[in-house]
């Protein structure tokens, strides 16, 4: 009986909504746009299902991955060798329902096979995906590499971004 009962509540709610677009839309030919509109509107609350992801700063940089988009922007806008800086950066998941769990920053010189001689704190900065990056140092010039370690429930991914240092 239960069954039964709820098939017809959901039979007698579908038939409703029907009637009620029905008013709203005498013309059947404007059925199927609405669906499609419908259906995007919804993608984006679906989990699984990606969404616009994005990530900008003014004044600042931007690089992508499968999984996350990253703006970015130094304070001072210049770095200067030996001369403290920090990141400014704002992070997003291309996913609807993926959250990022901690997020590092990093950076080293490639080509001399060695980093930083500082860590930086990364601390979260009240908004959603809002965060900045203290007590970097670029101790000489040359090729150094930006390295964002973004973490979520799938893992950690890697993001990189050159910055040439003269």
């Amino acid at each position: 009986m239960t069954g039964a009962r709820t098939v017809g509540a959901l039979r007698s709610k579908t038939h409703g909504a029907m009637a009620c677009l029905t008013e709203a839309f005498p013309n059947p030919g404007d059925c199927p746009r609405i669906i499609v509109i419908a259906a995007v509107c919804l993608s984006g609350m679906l989990p699984g299902v990606a969404h616009a992801c994005n990530a900008t700063l003014e004044g600042g940089k931007t690089i992508d991955s499968a999984r996350h988009s990253i703006a970015y922007r130094t304070d001072p806008a210049r770095i200067a060798v030996g001369k403290p800086f920090a990141v400014d950066l704002l992070v997003c998941a291309k996913e609807a329902a993926a959250t990022i769990d901690e997020l590092r920053v990093d950076a080293h010189m490639p080509e001399h096979r060695h980093g930083m001689n500082y860590k930086a704190s990364v601390k979260p900065q009240g908004a959603p995906g809002r965060y900045r990056a203290e007590g970097l140092m670029f101790h000489m010039p040359g090729k150094w590499e930006f390295l964002f370690d973004v973490r979520d429930a799938k893992g950690i991914e890697r993001l990189k971004q050159d910055y040439p240092l003269k």
